[in-house]
């Protein structure tokens, strides 16, 4: 493909003109705070990945322009598009219009084409995972956001009635903050979500998904992945070009899942109305769609099975797992199976309290477990069970009423928020509409907050528009008239 810079400046250009016009971000509205002599942020979000770029964008788009991200991860490795995720190309469609916020300029597709053209556009199947790394990278920089790297939260706490961050890194000590969002991607609240069957075996065994693997290290090995999904395609396959001996994908259910009901039914309906259904409903689409289970994609697949080393061995499922001298002998119920090394695809968890930075407020958060879930709802799956309880602009809910009030100003921007708010927090094709979501809740929020403050200056605003030069009373000439 033929590169032109000159075609990406003039799309900034085009934007930058695109948001004067639209007068954003819209100016400064909301007072400033201090504590202990410290100014205090309006928002501080945690996560710099998409989702976290998406809200920051949007929050200084209404005026919330005392914002921050931070992200532990060095800048260009946010998220896991570049890390952990090893698929070759998204499977989201080229099309989707992601963190734009409504902004034609601002898409994947208008950044592609101002540098390659429409024809490479028309070339382009699925988006290549390291180019949407690129893709966002430039929309930080397009839109000046105020992201701060290498910086990690390790402590959230309370102070007066603002939230307390702790931090390490590039950035140390402790920050104020009225609001507090958690764009902390799948991991969500909890982290790796680890099989029973995996407690207390040696880690030089096996890895999650999730961890930095050395692949390399893996040639020439037997090698088991657990599970059938996107994850589990990616990291045997990427094994596999790596070398490994051979690569035998266990998986539990008698058939591969072969149709992505979600998408099938994707829709402006789905992405706005989901979240107001009643939660019976609620309860219904997410277990479904867990129930029959989202298919790895085509190409990561056939990326695993045009290897000759490779199985797939279905109705496979895993009764325990034990450390021998040499290897791991693995007991399923199609018999014992030996490997050298294992990958565990086996997702996230939501487990508020394996996480230090959330010890003082995970205790307080609601789940669905906590009398939400009903059980004429349908079976009580576990992971479902887990999920925060959250209010209409993401807001944690307090398990106890009364007991931590200020849980109300932290939220959950993350894919813990699917079963409430459907999957407008996690995936490519509704994160703008999260976001907007989410700030429109923070925005009317830090108004109420500081409504006297408001008030005080609508009364005290005294710059005229008339200047007193632009009539003459005529009520004296009327009373000389009303005399005679």
């Amino acid at each position: 493909m033929t590169y032109a810079a000159d075609g990406l400046a003039a799309l900034e250009a085009q934007l930058q003109q695109d948001l004067e016009y639209l007068e954003l971000p819209a100016k400064s509205w909301v007072p400033e705070r201090t504590q202990d002599g410290a100014p205090v942020r309006d928002v501080v979000v945690i996560g710099a990945g998409m989702c976290g770029l998406a809200a920051v964008a949007k929050l200084q788009f209404t005026g919330i322009s005392n914002v921050v991200a931070y992200d532990a991860a060095p800048a260009g490795l946010e998220g896991p598009w570049v890390t952990f995720a090893r698929m070759e190309t998204l499977r989201s469609p080229k099309s989707l219009h992601g963190p734009a916020l409504g902004m034609a300029q601002l898409t994947f597709r208008a950044w592609f084409t101002a540098q390659w053209g429409k024809a490479a556009w028309q070339a382009l199947d699925k988006i290549p995972k390291a180019q949407w790394m690129d893709y966002l990278i430039w929309y930080r920089k397009v839109l000046n956001l105020p992201v701060r790297n290498n910086v990690r939260v390790n402590n959230i706490a309370f102070a007066d009635d603002l939230i307390a961050l702790d931090l390490s890194g590039a950035e140390t000590g402790r920050i104020y903050t009225r609001r507090l969002v958690l764009a902390t991607g799948r991991s969500g609240l909890g982290g790796f979500a680890v099989p029973d069957f995996l407690q207390g075996v040696g880690r030089q065994f096996w890895a999650h998904s999730a961890d930095d693997i050395d692949f390399a290290a893996l040639k020439g090995k037997r090698i088991a992945v657990i599970g059938a999904g996107a994850s589990s395609m990616d990291n045997a396959a990427t094994a596999l070009e790596h070398g490994a001996g051979a690569v035998d994908l266990l998986i539990r259910r008698k058939q591969m899942p072969r149709i992505n009901k979600m998408t099938g039914i994707g829709s402006q309906g789905v992405v706005h109305g989901m979240h107001q259904l009643p939660d019976a409903w609620k309860w219904k689409f997410v277990d479904y769609t867990a129930t029959t289970q989202t298919p790895p994609p085509r190409s990561s697949t056939l990326r695993v099975s045009r290897h000759a080393n490779a199985r797939f061995l279905l109705d496979c499922g895993i009764n325990a797992v034990k450390e021998e001298a040499d290897g791991l002998l693995i007991e399923t119920t199609q018999g014992p199976l030996r490997y050298d090394y294992l990958i565990a695809a086996t997702g996230f968890s939501n487990d508020f309290h394996g996480r230090p930075e959330f010890a003082v407020i995970a205790p307080h958060i609601r789940s669905w477990r906590d009398g939400r879930y009903q059980p004429e709802m349908g079976a009580p799956r576990p992971g479902l069970l887990e999920a925060p309880d959250l209010g209409p602009a993401f807001e944690f809910r307090e398990l106890t009423p009364g007991a931590c009030p200020l849980l109300a100003h932290i939220h959950c921007f993350n894919d813990a928020a699917m079963l409430t708010h459907g999957k407008v927090s996690g995936d490519i094709p509704a994160v703008s509409a999260g976001a907007d979501r989410l700030v429109r809740g923070i925005t009317a929020s830090l108004f109420a907050e500081d409504v006297e403050q408001h008030y005080a200056n609508l009364q005290a605003f005294d710059t005229p528009e008339l200047q007193g030069d632009e009539w003459v009373d005529s009520t004296p000439l009327l009373n000389q008239e009303n005399a005679q």
